[in-house]
């Protein structure tokens, strides 16, 4: 039973990061904007949020530091893929890049700094269940956020008038723009709210997940995510059954380890991006079925008329 509970605890800890980048990239590719920087957009959040507490001693500092920063990097995307209408895919791996480049530069000097000291993660009184209060209540606040947000985002898009035009701008951007909505200021939202859930997902990486800061400790959980929303076919729910899928594979690899079953570490590390391989390989099977829940104008730049 505790062998159990530790690792429902641990995979919902592992899937936080992935679930929360996935639900903003959802959002973002549901109004026709593809973002391929995620990875380095995570890579800032995560350093910027490190560096932001470790210099207040506030963890609160370092969650907004790293929303803000999320927001401006997706902004920053923005003035190419919306304003410019440059090619999303080649604006979105520039962004990377150059995310990933500078986080390992400004990040140089906190390596090995230390954080302060945090408060005890959990429920008050839910987390002394026996069972359950491991389980599912000693997580970190932020953990149960994710999980809410799942719901709320699907009651947005689905059953109200902004997720509407939302999803109108994705499908059809020239119909909007037909019916006098501001397509490029609806994208741009799409992705500040984007670049908000990323930079949390990277935030709670440096500071909860892993709590320091190593050059390149994303490790691609930026394109699983964005693989992840193409495998949830652009539905919260989806999303969420995929993000604990792959964070519970590589949360049982390592369980299997600490009961004496001997696995390689190398085979831990590439369990998760073998998984998103495999599943891609086996959605690109069915490209009919693809092209029926992804947006009609993912990808495509808008040029009123």
């Amino acid at each position: 039973m505790s062998v159990a509970a530790s690792l429902i605890a641990t995979t919902m800890n592992a899937s936080t990061p992935l679930l929360l980048a996935a639900l903003g990239i959802l959002v973002a590719e549901r109004s026709g904007v593809l973002n391929l920087g995620v990875e380095g957009i995570m890579l800032m959040s995560a350093v910027c949020a490190y560096m932001a507490t470790v210099e207040t001693g506030s963890f609160a500092a370092g969650f907004i530091f790293a929303i803000v920063i999320g927001i401006a990097f997706a902004l920053f995307f923005a003035i190419f893929a919306v304003g410019l209408r440059a090619n999303q895919q080649a604006s979105g791996l520039g962004v990377a890049i150059f995310g990933g480049g500078l986080s390992a530069y400004v990040g140089v000097a906190y390596q090995g700094a230390v954080l302060p000291e945090r408060s005890v993660d959990g429920i008050w009184l839910l987390d002394q269940i026996p069972f359950f209060g491991q389980a599912f209540f000693s997580q970190h606040w932020i953990v149960y956020l994710s999980l809410l947000m799942i719901p709320a985002i699907w009651y947005f898009l689905f059953k109200t008038r902004p997720g509407l035009v939302i999803r109108a701008v994705g499908e059809s951007p020239s119909s909007a723009n037909a019916l006098g909505y501001n397509v490029p200021l609806i994208r741009c939202a799409a992705l500040a709210f984007s670049g908000a859930c990323i930079g949390l997902s990277g935030a709670y990486l440096s500071l909860i997940y892993t709590p320091l800061w190593v050059e390149g400790m994303v490790a691609g959980r930026g394109w699983i995510a964005l693989a992840l929303v193409t495998f949830g076919t652009w539905r919260p729910l989806r999303v969420f059954l995929g993000a604990y899928l792959f964070g519970g594979m590589t949360m049982i690899q390592m369980n299997l380890q600490s009961i004496g079953i001997s696995i390689p570490p190398q085979f831990i590390s590439m369990a998760p991006y073998a998984a998103t391989i495999i599943v891609l390989a086996l959605l690109s099977r069915n490209p009919t079925w693809i092209r029926m829940n992804m947006p009609a104008s993912l990808g495509k730049p808008f040029i009123p008329h």
